[in-house]
């Protein structure tokens, strides 16, 4: 199991897919999904789900959801210099982004090497203090080109997107995996998982999984995707920060997490009773977390007129960065959670509960 899933793991965080740039994340998901599900479709943004149907009469629609872009930068000027100056696709510390290499990606498809730059400690004297830290977007981009001429004459031009290079790698002691965008390939991965566990179930329910897109510049495919689907039901599928190491909640190793709040989303009493219910009964490690930052179920619980929603996720550290380390048992244990328990689904179970929901006074 474990190397298995390190190789799938290693396969879906090394693709390259920031905001608005999802192509090849897409066209994973798409063959992923394709064979086990009835059909495949996509919002006018480029979210994309494949839909499992039921015969079930006015059958509830549950809505599984990753997102697929990781954090990047985007070409917003191209100096005198060579060098490049760019917007930030999604958040980023400072403090990660100096000396980092990246690849820009042209229009065309090409791809070029390029550093982030920094300032040497000789030259940061009397700078911001001394400590010669920039904000994000002041950050010097460099593909080591002389002039703005050169850097045409490759094809490079402002809206051009920048993406970390990071190789995924196992911890020495085989438990953990570094890599960069596990926020939020673990949905794009799970998603698929789903459904490929569920492949040959009947389900109770129509299923809508796959995953949204720009996710991380303001939750955007949820809004689309949830308008176009119109879900009774949506789980967020996606990765959150651990903070383990900075004496805050969530700890790697210490399984999914039920995530009662965060700055734009409130779960609803009933259904954090139902996670409850299920985690406990399926055997499925779980830990408390309150969120700092928001997930796509922020947009979608807004959406029509009212969609319940929820995140299943599990933490990682270092998120936002080329380097986030996250465990091993996490990812199988959440597989797990799509597997038998007692000759029943475990997502299965999942859909069976939420389709009472209706019933259940939450709506």
């Amino acid at each position: 199991m474990t190397n298995h899933l390190f190789e799938k793991i290693k396969e879906v965080t090394e693709l390259y897919g920031v905001s608005g740039f999802e192509g090849q994340v897409r066209d994973y998901l798409r063959n992923r999904l394709t064979p086990h599900v009835d059909r495949i479709e996509t919002d006018g943004i480029g979210s994309i789900f494949g839909i499992k149907e039921t015969t079930v009469e006015n059958a509830p629609r549950i809505m599984v959801a990753g997102h697929m872009d990781e954090v990047g930068f985007m070409i917003s000027d191209i100096k005198t210099d060579g060098t490049f100056r760019t917007v930030a696709l999604g958040g980023w510390n400072p403090l990660v982004v100096s000396s980092q290499r990246f690849t820009l990606y042209l229009q065309d498809g090409r791809q070029i090497p390029v550093i982030s730059g920094s300032i040497p400690p000789h030259l940061a004297k009397g700078i911001n203090g001394g400590n010669g830290l920039p904000s994000t977007n002041d950050v010097i981009f460099d593909a080591g080109f002389a002039s703005k001429e050169e850097a045409f004459s490759y094809g490079v031009r402002p809206g051009d997107v920048i993406v970390p290079i990071s190789e995924a790698t196992l911890t020495a002691n085989g438990k953990n995996v570094i890599s960069k965008a596990w926020d939020n390939r673990y949905g794009v991965l799970m998603a698929a998982d789903l459904a490929e566990n569920v492949a040959e179930e009947t389900l109770p329910n129509q299923l809508i999984v796959g995953a949204t897109v720009q996710e991380e510049v303001g939750l955007r495919g949820a809004h689309t995707a949830v308008t176009k689907f119109n879900p009774d039901i949506f789980l967020a599928v996606d990765c959150s920060p651990a903070g383990d190491v900075f004496g805050d909640q969530g700890a790697i190793g210490d399984g999914t997490l039920l995530r009662f709040y965060d700055p734009d989303h409130i779960l609803l009493p009933n259904m954090k009773d139902f996670l409850l219910t299920t985690a406990e009964e399926a055997g499925v490690k779980f830990q408390y977390y309150c969120g700092k930052g928001g997930t796509d179920a922020g947009a979608a619980h807004m959406k029509n007129h009212g969609v319940p929603s929820t995140t299943i996720g599990v933490c990682a550290r270092y998120i936002h960065s080329h380097q986030t380390l996250y465990s091993m048992d996490d990812s199988s244990n959440i597989i797990k959670t799509l597997k038998n328990s007692n000759g029943v689904s475990c997502c299965f179970l999942y859909f069976e509960i939420f389709a009472n929901l209706r019933n259940s006074g939450m709506r």
